[in-house]
C-alpha cells in the first residue's frame, strides 16, 4: 500500500469509530429523561447518565482529534463491552426470535467496536493527530 493511503487510514478509522460515540452522546442529551428511564429499567442508575454522556461525547471527540488516543480507545473498548453486556446480551436471554437476534446483533456490534478500539490501542492515533503533533514538538 502507498504511504499516503496508510497515513489516511488511521484518521479515517478514528473518524468512523468516533462517530458512533459522538452521535450516541448527543442523542442522550436530546432524549435525556427517556434515556435515564431506560437505564433505570435495565437496572443501571439513571444518575450515571451524565457520566455516560461525558464518556461518549468526550471520548468520541478525543478519539476524533487523536488526543490521548490509546488511553481513550482503551476506555471506550471497556465501555463498549460493559454497555453491550448490560443493554444487549443480558436482555437477549429473556427474549425469543427476532427480538433476541436483534439484541445479539447489537451485542456483537459492541464487541466489534471494542475490537476496533483495541486496534487503535495497539497501533496508536496515526500521523494526523494531536498525539503525533505533541510527540513531534
Amino acid at each position: 500500500m502507498t504511504q499516503s493511503f496508510t497515513s489516511l487510514a488511521a484518521p479515517a478509522g478514528r473518524l468512523l469509530l468516533a462517530f458512533i460515540f459522538i452521535m450516541a452522546g448527543a442523542q442522550k442529551i436530546t432524549g435525556y429523561s427517556g434515556t435515564a428511564q431506560y437505564m433505570e429499567m435495565m437496572g443501571v442508575p439513571g444518575a450515571l447518565l451524565p457520566l455516560v454522556i461525558l464518556t461518549e461525547l468526550g471520548g468520541g471527540i478525543a478519539l476524533l482529534i487523536g488526543w490521548q488516543t490509546r488511553i481513550v480507545a482503551f476506555l471506550l473498548a471497556g465501555f463498549s463491552l460493559i454497555s453491550g453486556i448490560l443493554f444487549h446480551l443480558v436482555p437477549s436471554f429473556g427474549m425469543e426470535g427476532m427480538a433476541a437476534q436483534g439484541e445479539m446483533i447489537n451485542f456483537m456490534k459492541n464487541v466489534s467496536i471494542a475490537g476496533g478500539m483495541l486496534m487503535v490501542v495497539a497501533l496508536g492515533a496515526g500521523r494526523i493527530s494531536l498525539d503525533n503533533r505533541a510527540a513531534a514538538a
